[in-house]
């Protein structure tokens, strides 16, 4: 019992020494310390929420941190700590969990931080009775600003147009928010039932990061064709397997012009601009059509058309491509 008893009480001295140690460990990063049994501690940001390759997080945003140890004891903790520019800005203690499969472990944590820095995440079991110290090695990520103004360059541009994309809306110069960008913020605003501004501010990422704004497709079947949602005011350009390509935002017609909704097919088509000042027309109703006009408003302004800004007619003109295509247009929970 005194064997045990001096064990323990080495053991609680040796806690202390490394606690201490690591609290005053010198960021960017401490030294990686691994097991003496082998066991590694390892830490990662979710990739989706550092926004691919670009190892950026927006400031106010939930982001996600994930860990294995290699050598799973029940019971045990991790701190992981997070330091912004050599600083440390918050930490947390989790429990560590048995993985799914094997003889390791597995842990989460997530954050949320303010202002702007370079970031150091580093994750640290402290030495207990049952397991060793250890220390992972650190992963480095940039703390962006969550606003955007007209014009600007900035890493936060980029994870913008990186999230954009992915949602399939048609974004501009990569890095910048450039009036391209800024339609493409529109239109998702409006498909996540937001205020129909270009406003990009933290509430746009952190209604990309829940996965709102998203297109449904609905007649996946149909093949390659477009849809004009009325009730959001998106035009969405469908590939061949109803896989959504690209959204635009649009604008229809207004209540004493409305658009008609149905399921129509593009049956003429004027390159150029005509003596309505349509540019890039191609009529799917009579004379409605998809076409670029300025003024091209968030709401509902036109005589029947589909009205959408002028830089992105000729694109979409080029994707209809010819006569023929399907053009379904709709008010969502209504049947054409």
């Amino acid at each position: 019992m005194r064997r045990v008893a001096f064990l323990l009480a080495i053991a609680a001295l040796f806690a202390c020494v490394a606690a201490a140690s690591a609290a005053a460990a010198p960021f960017p990063a401490a030294t990686p310390v691994v097991g003496s049994d082998g066991a590694v501690l390892a830490v990662a940001v979710n990739a989706k929420d550092v926004h691919g390759a670009l190892d950026g997080v927006i400031n106010g945003v939930d982001w996600g941190v994930s860990g294995t140890i290699s050598v799973y004891v029940p019971g045990e903790t991790v701190s992981v700590a997070v330091y912004r520019d050599g600083v440390l800005a918050t930490t947390q203690t989790v429990p560590i969990d048995a993985a799914t499969t094997g003889t390791g472990g597995a842990f989460t944590a997530s954050f949320v931080l303010y202002g702007t820095g370079a970031l150091t995440v580093q994750a640290t079991h402290a030495l207990s009775a049952q397991q060793e110290l250890l220390v992972s090695a650190p992963v480095y990520l940039t703390l962006a600003r969550s606003n955007l103004r007209a014009g600007q360059r900035s890493l936060a541009a980029r994870i913008l147009q990186l999230e954009l994309t992915a949602a399939h809306f048609v974004v501009g110069r990569p890095g910048v928010y450039d009036a391209r960008t800024q339609r493409a913020v529109l239109a998702f605003r409006k498909l996540a039932d937001m205020p129909r501004t270009m406003v990009a501010d933290r509430a746009v990422f952190k209604a990309l990061a829940a996965g709102r704004g998203k297109f449904k497709v609905r007649y996946p079947l149909q093949g390659r064709h477009a849809e004009g949602d009325l009730t959001h005011q998106v035009l969405a350009l469908i590939g061949p397997h109803g896989e959504v390509q690209r959204i635009y935002p649009m604008s229809s017609g207004k209540p004493s012009t409305p658009t008609q909704p149905g399921l129509f097919r593009v049956w003429l088509r004027t390159p150029g601009v005509n003596n309505d000042d349509m540019v890039d027309s191609s009529f799917f109703n009579g004379g409605d059509a998809i076409h670029g006009y300025n003024p091209d408003p968030p709401y509902a302004a036109s005589h029947g058309c589909l009205r959408v800004p002028v830089p992105d007619a000729l694109s979409i003109y080029d994707w209809i491509g010819g006569t023929g295509v399907p053009v379904d247009v709709y008010y969502r929970g209504q049947t054409p």
